[in-house]
């Protein structure tokens, strides 16, 4: 299933698993925030978590009130950018009202993003 011109909801549910119709919403606005991002730097954005249920959140240790487990999240790498250089681009493009205010978690080799609606930032 098409999210957008460039996202594919297997690309958020690698794993195939029923997608409820609330987390489906989110997913579509998620892929639909990200796809701008795809549109700024015009190389592939790839995924490499996205929906999570619950029980497949707990096994990776994420966070309880995780946003991957509502579809509001994905963690992503882009070729070429270090997470900073990703974030700094994300924060970019909110505050030119082009992305949605959301979660931003600088990891190592990664980053976080999601669409909360408010701010959240943090490194690791």
């Amino acid at each position: 299933m098409k999210l957008t011109t460039n996202f594919s909801l297997n690309e958020f549910n690698k794993r195939n698993y029923n997608v409820p119709t609330d987390v489906l919403r989110n997913l579509i606005e998620l892929a639909k925030n990200l796809q701008v991002l795809r549109d700024e730097v015009k190389k592939p954005i790839k995924i490499t978590s996205g929906y999570r249920p619950a029980e497949l959140n707990a096994k990776v240790g994420g966070a309880t009130q995780s946003r991957h487990i509502t579809g509001q999240a994905a963690d992503l790498k882009i070729e070429g950018y270090t997470p900073k250089q990703v974030a700094a681009i994300i924060e970019k493009l909110i505050a030119a009202g082009k992305m949605k205010q959301g979660g931003l978690g600088i990891y190592s080799t990664w980053i976080h993003y999601d669409v909360r609606g408010t701010a959240a930032r943090w490194t690791k």
